[in-house]
C-alpha cells in the first residue's frame, strides 16, 4: 500500500509486511577536517526534506513520563523506548524505565535501570534470540560516565553496580557517554563529553562487543548546529552519516514548531544537510522531539525514525514517525 504522510496514521498491516514496511519479524579527524581516505565507507543518505510517515501515535509506556529515546532490535523485531522513571529526583539519579513495544506500539514488557543516566540515546544489539542494550551507565548528576552492555530481561530490574553489565570507557578523559547503533552497517556511535565539548566517535560494533575498542574509525568534535532550538534531543547513524534531532516542547516555546533534523558527514565532521524543519506530528499536544533510530525492513528499505512525546503531565504518550527517502 502507498504510505500516507504524518498527518494521518498508516495501516499497521502495511507496516508489518515485507515490501510494505517493518517486518514482524583510527582515525581522528581533528577539528572537522576531511580524512585523507574515508574511514567510514560511503553510503546513501536520507533526504531530510522528504515527508515523514506514521509508525504509531499516542501509545502509553510502562511509566507515564516523556520518552527520551528508542531503538530497534533489527533481527528479533523488537522496539525499546527509554524514559526517566516517575518521581522526584529520578533524573539526578539516572533511573530509567525501558519499555518493550511491538511495532503497533503496544506494550510487551519493561525493565527498570537504576543509576544509569538520562537516556538521550541508546542502542540494541541482537544476540541469538536475546536483545542486548547498549546504554550510558554510572550516572553522575544524572548523566552516564561510561557505556554499558547488558541483556534486556522482561520485567527485570538492574542496578548500575550489577556484574551483569559490561562497562566500557573507550575515550581517555571523557566524562559523559551516550551511544547509538547503526544496525545496517554494524557500527557503534558514541557521543561523549571531553574538554568542555561534545564529540563523536565511531567503532566497529562486533569489536566493541568483544571489548576491543582501539582507535575509533572517526573521532571529531560535534559541529555547532545552527538550529531554531538549542535543545539536543537524540541522534542515530546510517552508514556515512550521523543524524541529529533538536527541538523544544510546545509548552515551553508557545506551540512553535522548531523541531529540526541535521545530517553530518562522519568522514568530514561537517554538516551535510540541514537543519531541516520537521512537522511530523505537528498536531500533537505538548509535542517534544525525543529520540532517533534506524531500521531496515525485510524488503530492504532503510528507514530513519524520529520520536515525539505528547500528552499531559502524568499521561505522556509515545509517537514515532519515519522517513524512507535515501539518495
Amino acid at each position: 500500500m502507498s504510505p500516507r504522510n504524518s498527518g494521518s496514521p498508516l495501516s499497521r498491516r502495511g507496516l508489518l509486511r515485507a515490501g510494505g514496511g517493518l517486518g514482524l519479524a583510527a582515525l581522528g579527524l581533528g577539528h572537522g577536517a576531511a580524512a585523507a581516505s574515508a574511514a567510514v565507507p560511503a553510503s546513501a543518505r536520507f533526504d531530510l526534506t522528504q515527508p515523514s510517515y506514521d509508525l504509531f501515535r499516542g501509545k502509553t509506556l510502562h511509566d507515564d513520563t516523556v520518552q527520551q529515546s528508542f531503538a530497534f532490535d533489527q533481527v528479533n523485531k523488537r522496539l525499546f523506548v527509554a524514559q526517566l522513571r516517575n518521581g522526584s529526583g529520578q533524573d539526578k539519579l539516572g533511573n530509567l524505565c525501558v519499555t518493550q513495544l511491538d511495532f503497533a506500539g503496544d506494550q510487551v514488557s519493561y525493565m527498570h535501570l537504576s543509576g544509569f543516566g538520562h537516556g538521550v540515546a541508546f542502542g540494541v544489539e541482537p544476540s541469538g534470540t536475546d536483545s542486548y542494550l547498549w546504554t550510558e551507565v554510572d550516572a553522575d548528576n544524572g548523566f552516564g560516565t561510561r557505556l554499558g552492555r547488558f541483556k534486556f530481561v522482561k520485567g527485570g530490574s538492574l542496578s548500575n553496580t550489577s556484574t551483569a553489565i559490561r562497562k566500557f570507557a573507550p575515550i581517555a578523559g571523557a566524562t559523559e557517554y551516550t551511544c547509538a547503533i547503526d544496525p545496517v552497517h554494524n557500527n557503534l556511535v558514541t557521543r561523549y563529553h571531553k574538554d568542555g565539548a561534545k564529540r563523536i566517535a565511531v567503532y566497529d560494533l562486533a569489536a566493541a562487543s568483544a571489548g576491543t575498542f582501539g582507535t575509533p574509525k572517526v573521532n571529531f568534535p560535534q559541529p555547532a548546529l545552527p538550529t531554531k532550538s538549542a535543545k539536543f534531543q537524540g541522534y542515530t547513524a546510517y552508514g556515512q552519516y550521523l543524524y541529529c534531532l533538536t527541538g523544544t516542547d510546545y509548552t515551553t516555546n508557545g506551540n512553535v514548531v522548531d523541531s529540526e533534523i541535521t545530517s553530518i558527514d562522519l568522514n568530514t565532521g561537517r554538516i551535510k544537510e540541514g537543519p531541516v524543519l520537521t512537522k511530523a506530528g505537528e498536531s500533537l499536544s505538548f509535542r517534544e522531539a525525543e529520540g532517533m533510530a534506524v531500521y531496515r525492513t525485510d524488503s530492504g528499505e532503510a528507514r530513519l525514525f524520529l520520536g515525539f512525546a505528547s500528552g499531559d503531565q502524568g499521561d505522556r504518550r509515545s509517537n514515532i514517525f519515519y522517513k524512507n527517502a535515501l539518495v
